[in-house]
């Protein structure tokens, strides 16, 4: 799709994967309303791109919040493009996981993208041509230790992704879904880190992940993985899953170490 002069709404703008989106997008010429958590942080990013970004408050975990965002957008006389970047990660054994971090995992990660879709889908289909773009993982595709309900919300996006996708096959509205590998930003924890550099996990930049987005927009693709090996190892978990098995068995000690209660725990951290 056409990015120059476009309207864009960017959830989850904060973190460091949203802001090199945003930066991305103002470059390619695009008109940028981000909404995320924290108000210093939004309006930091509107005094870098003066005159392309605009921002609002929100937590899309809240429907008044939402209905905020919705009529907000309405207020642009269009909106060409969402890009639902919100999401939050918590690294940890499952079994130690507390019900209220599992519930805000869920709702953030995928509730709160579901119903601001919802919502907006109305404005996107009056376009000549949009797009909703969800910002996905590589663990949307590959069941990993330790990340058991971050993977769960990913599993999840990337189903709503694909059957969204078929269901507006016949309409103007496109649907991208973006999967990243492991990213440096500040949502990996300490432990993330280290137990990273012990298993020698390559991680890409945030300027990176942007780039591939808007190279995926510019070409209107559909899916997209990013990473070697990381994308092997999707492909190889839907043909041959016993295989993947037997490989994260064997890292299995190191991700225990590093995800127990006497590591310090992994903050719940946007992306």
């Amino acid at each position: 799709m056409q990015l120059s002069a476009s309207r864009v709404l960017l959830t989850g703008a904060t973190g460091g994967m949203g802001q090199a989106i945003v930066a991305g997008l103002c470059a390619a010429g695009a008109q940028v309303t981000v909404v995320g958590r924290q108000d210093q942080a939004l309006q930091a990013l509107v005094s870098r791109f003066p005159g392309q970004v605009n921002c609002l408050q929100a937590d899309l975990r809240v429907a008044e919040d939402r209905a905020r965002v919705t009529h907000k957008v309405e207020q642009m006389h269009g909106l060409d493009l969402l890009i639902n970047a919100a999401g939050i990660n918590h690294f940890g054994l499952f079994e130690n996981m507390q019900d209220s971090t599992i519930d805000d995992l869920v709702q953030t990660n995928l509730t709160a993208t579901m119903q601001l879709t919802r919502a907006l889908l109305p404005l996107l289909r009056t376009q000549a041509q949009s797009c909703v773009v969800n910002i996905g993982s590589t663990f949307g595709s590959l069941g990993y230790p330790g990340f058991s309900v971050y993977c769960a919300t990913k599993f999840a996006l990337r189903g709503f992704s694909e059957a969204l996708r078929r269901e507006l096959a016949d309409t103007n509205v496109g649907v991208l879904y973006l999967a990243p590998r492991a990213t440096r930003t500040e949502m990996n924890s300490a432990a993330v880190e280290a137990m990273n550099a012990e298993l020698q996990v390559s991680m890409d930049s945030p300027e990176l992940v942007a780039a591939r987005l808007i190279k995926a927009l510019d070409n209107d693709l559909r899916e997209v993985h990013l990473g070697y090996p990381e994308r092997l190892f999707v492909r190889l978990n839907s043909l041959l899953p016993r295989l993947v098995d037997k490989a994260l068995r064997r890292q299995l000690p190191t991700i225990r170490h590093y995800a127990t209660p006497t590591i310090p725990a992994s903050p719940v951290k946007e992306h």
